[in-house]
């Protein structure tokens, strides 16, 4: 059904005014591309522009689905109160929007990447992650990083044809990597898209940048979302006391507050306003020098008092050999073409799994997509499925 000639002029002439009022470094819907134009997916742009269209694509996707069961950072541990992926993109979208909003960009498109931009974490996080890079530089398929992961699950193995905005986002998001000032890198195009691709899978670790600006607003809003989130976290695990004197000299300098229940927000609204400031009416997103200075040291405190715990970190052989067993094993079952096997019956042969990637990818690649897709839940089952004998309850009789 089409809308009616009026309804669509007065929309137009709305979506007009309000790109008005965007600033002149946003990104204007009408700059939106894309890769391929498919016939099964037309545009509408008056009711889904192209980015919001985007985000329909990324929210009804296998892959994002599978957020629901991947961990953030603790793993291996029965508490529905810590954070998980799911929870954490929706935080990143909900800051991004918040700083987009008094910045005057396109809000869309932020939300677009935000919803996107851990997709390809694999099973127990960054540790996980790890575990699955160092396989797949053994068997020579190049570095495991989770942010060319998203675009593989988007782009390549699902195909959804995102815009390269989108898709340039996503893969720049990288958190991790704390740079004080981001602005836009060269303007987005497929070959400039496709070096960035190959620059992060050869292990490059330079920083490659966005080429939005809305691009560099989610990369900021990852460390916002994250910082304060991952404290919160591990003090409800108990693996920071709640007046952990470290912690709260931190906070009273960074944020003004030693008040632990506080801090996620805190951090929250502290580190918005600062880069709202520091950015606004400037083709750059940017903090204080001493928001910056506080974001390292909580997350050099992080590091040594949260991620590098011995006592998260104490299952991580076990881990690493959980990885290789799924690896070698369903390496084998490719080989040997054994098509009962999960890795074809609960993916390859699956019908949101693209041909062209079916066709192009090798037997490597494909198990490395595998397992990167799992969830911690049926990762942990299916390593116990191929590796503990099944018992048989009562008799070998079928019904």
């Amino acid at each position: 059904m089409d809308l009616y000639p009026e309804i669509l002029a007065e929309i137009r002439d709305r979506q007009a005014a309000v790109e008005q009022t965007h600033s002149p470094y946003a990104t204007r819907n009408a700059e939106a591309v894309r890769k391929k134009s498919s016939p099964k997916r037309p545009e509408e742009p008056v009711i889904r522009p192209p980015f919001y269209r985007d985000n329909d694509r990324i929210l009804h996707s296998r892959a994002y689905t599978r957020y629901i069961d991947k961990t953030q950072v603790f793993f291996l541990i029965d508490n529905d109160h810590i954070t998980h992926r799911v929870l954490h993109v929706q935080l990143v979208s909900k800051i991004g929007r918040t700083i987009g909003r008094a910045l005057g960009l396109n809000e869309d498109l932020i939300e677009a990447i935000a919803l996107g931009h851990d997709i390809g974490h694999t099973p127990f996080g960054h540790k996980g992650e790890a575990c699955l890079d160092a396989i797949c530089r053994r068997e020579g398929i190049g570095a495991f990083r989770h942010n060319l992961q998203s675009v593989r699950f988007l782009d390549v193995i699902e195909d959804l044809d995102l815009t390269l905005q989108t898709l340039d986002g996503i893969l720049c998001h990288d958190g991790e990597r704390f740079v004080r000032r981001l602005a836009p890198a060269e303007p987005i195009t497929a070959p400039a898209f496709a070096a960035k691709c190959e620059r992060i899978g050869s292990g490059a670790e330079e920083p490659v940048l966005p080429s939005t600006m809305e691009g560099c607003v989610v990369r900021a809003a990852d460390v916002i979302g994250y910082l304060g989130r991952d404290l919160q976290d591990a003090i409800e695990v108990g693996l920071i006391d709640r007046d952990d004197e470290d912690l709260a000299a931190i906070c009273r300098k960074t944020l003004g507050t030693d008040d632990e229940r506080a801090i996620n927000w805190t951090v929250i609204d502290t580190l918005i306003k600062d880069l709202v400031n520091e950015s606004f009416g400037k083709g750059e997103i940017a903090f204080s020098e001493a928001a910056a200075e506080g974001v390292k040291k909580m997350q050099q405190f992080s590091i040594d008092r949260i991620y590098n715990n011995p006592r998260l970190t104490s299952q991580q052989e076990k881990i690493e050999r959980m990885f290789s067993t799924l690896f070698d094993h369903f390496s084998a079952d490719l080989e040997e073409g054994k098509t009962g096997s999960l890795i074809y019956t609960d993916y390859l042969d699956s019908t949101w799994v693209s041909g062209d990637y079916l066709d192009t990818a090798g037997e490597g690649e494909k198990v490395r997509d595998f397992i990167a897709g799992m969830t911690d839940r049926y990762f942990f089952e299916t390593f116990q499925a191929i590796t503990l004998p099944e018992r048989v309850k009562g008799t070998y009789r079928r019904e």
